[in-house]
């Protein structure tokens, strides 16, 4: 069983970590639609959120993405969840 949430033209799907295993399959196709993503969780907490990618998104320009980001942490261009969540909490 999941939650619905409607946001911003896609809806939000909160699915339990068990549900999710046992039909993968099936959400990963509602997922490629384009009209819904998923957040997995496990007692109350989200784990990971399934989602469609922009139809413009080729392999090669999200694998070209990866190596941005791999340059730019290089560099230490970069914030770690501690910075954000500092951040956040002083506005």
């Amino acid at each position: 069983m999941y939650t619905e949430v409607y946001t911003t033209g896609m809806n939000t799907k909160f699915v339990g970590v068990k549900d999710f295993r046992q039909n993968m399959a099936a959400y990963a196709k509602k997922a490629q639609k384009g009209d819904t993503r998923f957040i997995v969780v496990s007692r109350n907490n989200p784990l990971f959120e399934i989602s469609p990618f922009d139809e413009d998104v080729t392999l090669e320009s999200f694998i070209h993405e990866i190596y941005e980001a791999r340059s730019e942490v290089s560099a230490g261009k970069f914030h770690t969840h501690a910075d954000v969540v500092a951040e956040l909490k002083a506005k």
